[in-house]
């Protein structure tokens, strides 16, 4: 089944100036430098004693986090025999976890869903189309917000998929490349003996966004993964029937996810006693973005990112059809659902597109610089 989305204020020392004695008798030359020694003496302890209250003062307003990493423990139960857990299996504050999906929701429902025709003179005047995307290994960020209305009503079975396929995979590959940027920055702040508060603060969004309760660096690691586009296409095509569902088409609901509460689309033909419902969206992102969450966080995928994981540790590549085997628990069907995604795979050659990168848009550009 699918599984639910469920200064204080510092204040620094005052430095006090020492009256200074009278001495009779001394020469003014003296006088003059006894007060300038001591002058220069408070002013270089003022130097060195300034930065120093600084960064006590900045750790009273900076958000600490604690991180661990467990490589060494892990490599000492491993020498010793011992099975390691890779990942921690906190339960899931899915506010949390979904905070920033649930932003979409702020988009105004009205709008624009273009048609068929429409998008197809969009991607033709844009160059786009998946014969060139095979070869040339390059999409444009062509990033649709809803379905055509007319994707039941396209008879042609190859051009319907070709069409589905080629308003997915961009919002597929921006999920990838966002997280392949988290990645990157996550690897720069671990080789850092020391982070700035920007980075700590960032750490802490990521521990939320990801379920890391306890700052547990390498269950970030392993969580805060990619997911093979050709293994994204497939689901998407399988929950949604290549984009002709009731689910997709009114609620944007590309993967099929279940909620047991707030708003969704109630299945047709269930149980009244039943009380799950499809979960719906704003726009296409925001289920693509869901998605990824989903797979990267609840306890049902741990096989699956446990194996990615490995997979990543050995250098391979992402196999979809490997990694389609550890997503039995995503349907009622179990052991059904991942032949079926295979056969999906293969027959529409979707590994074609595990390769393939997206054209920066101006937003990516700006995260890249």
């Amino acid at each position: 089944m699918k599984k639910k989305i469920k200064l204080s204020n510092f204040k620094i020392p005052q430095l006090k100036l020492v009256k200074m004695p009278k001495f009779k008798g001394i020469s003014n030359s003296l006088k003059s430098f006894y007060y300038t020694a001591l002058s220069s003496f408070i002013i270089i302890l003022s130097f060195f004693l300034t930065p120093k209250l600084v960064v006590l003062k900045n750790s009273f307003f900076v958000e600490t986090i604690e991180v661990k990493n467990n490589s060494k423990s892990n490599l000492e139960k491993v020498l010793s025999g011992q099975e390691v857990d890779l990942e921690q299996d906190d339960e899931l504050d899915s506010f949390q976890v979904f905070e920033d999906i649930f932003q979409y929701e702020d988009i105004p429902s009205s709008t624009v869903r273009l048609s068929a025709s429409t998008i197809k003179q969009l991607f033709k005047d844009t160059k786009y189309n998946l014969k060139d995307v095979r070869k040339n290994k390059i999409v444009k960020p062509v990033n649709l917000e809803l379905l055509p209305n007319e994707m039941k009503m396209i008879e042609n079975t190859k051009e319907r998929k070709n069409l589905f396929i080629q308003i997915v995979l961009p919002l597929i590959l921006e999920e990838n490349s966002q997280i392949k940027l988290d990645r990157k920055k996550l690897f720069a702040i671990l080789n850092r003996s020391n982070n700035s508060s920007s980075e700590k603060k960032w750490l802490n969004m990521k521990f939320k966004q990801y379920g890391v309760k306890n700052g547990d660096l390498l269950t970030l690691k392993i969580r805060m993964d990619e997911i093979p586009a050709s293994l994204a296409i497939a689901q998407a095509a399988k929950e949604t029937g290549w984009g002709t569902s009731r689910f997709a088409l009114e609620g944007n609901a590309l993967f099929g996810q279940w909620t047991f509460s707030g708003d969704g689309i109630k299945p047709k033909g269930i149980d009244d006693n039943k009380s799950h419902k499809v979960m719906k969206f704003q726009i296409l992102q925001a289920s693509v973005r869901a998605y990824f969450r989903n797979l990267n966080t609840h306890s049902s995928y741990r096989d699956f990112r446990k194996f990615r994981a490995i997979a990543r540790d050995n250098d391979e590549k992402l196999d979809s059809l490997i990694l389609a085997d550890y997503l039995d628990e995503y349907a009622a069907t179990g052991q059904e659902y991942t032949i079926i995604l295979k056969k999906i795979i293969e027959q529409n050659s979707l590994k074609d597109f595990d390769d393939t990168k997206l054209l920066p848009n101006s937003e990516l550009i700006k995260k890249i610089i």
